[in-house]
């Protein structure tokens, strides 16, 4: 019960129901600048539209910090705003309390590279869909990470061995990349 859960605008499922077409993504930041000690973890997941960007809804769960960003978010749905809005948002800015650039504008940050298709999505409950022969997941974590648990005959490359490790990755299959938090899936 260390934990604060916060929800503004719609849900998955409640799109999902009113047949609203939309983009679900995750990202995970932290409470406040890194180098500053005492960061703690947040989650943030955002709906968005596929079309247009706006910000449909967003959960939030962490320890510190968790209602100042669901504040955000949340006028930025009220003004019918977008992930775009979210890259430019203003927030209180020490190490303290937040980073330069806070989880709320990672979160548009991620969505303008999912829209723009600079990286492709795929989520966790989509894996078990996929023809496993024709597909090689890659754990871009380090090796003491994959062995205390992974996703089931992925393949740990950790990010910084990726250029000296390219002939083991195919070119005739579909690649996946995944890590802690997306980071260092995403550099891979």
């Amino acid at each position: 019960f260390d934990l604060t859960v916060a929800a503004v605008g719609a849900s998955s499922k409640l799109l999902d129901r009113e047949g609203i077409s939309h983009i679900t993504s995750y990202t995970h930041g932290s409470s406040h600048a890194g180098y500053y000690p005492n960061a703690l973890p947040l989650s943030v997941k955002i709906n968005f539209s596929p079309t247009d960007g706006k910000l449909l809804g967003a959960q939030i769960v962490g320890f510190d910090g968790v209602d100042k960003r669901i504040d955000l978010f949340a006028q930025v749905i009220k003004k019918g705003g977008t992930i775009y809005d979210l890259q430019e948002i203003e927030h209180a800015y020490a190490p303290p309390y937040s980073s330069a650039k806070d989880p709320v504008n990672i979160a548009g940050f991620v969505a303008d590279n999912i829209l723009k298709e600079k990286v492709n999505i795929i989520q966790w409950d989509q894996l078990n869909q996929l023809e496993r022969s024709n597909t090689l997941i890659i754990d871009t974590r380090t090796a003491e990470e994959h062995e205390f648990g992974n996703i089931k005959d992925s393949l740990n490359i950790p990010v910084d061995e990726i250029r000296k490790r390219l002939s083991e990755i195919p070119k005739d299959k579909t690649i996946i990349v995944y890590c802690a938090v997306g980071l260092r899936g995403y550099v891979a």
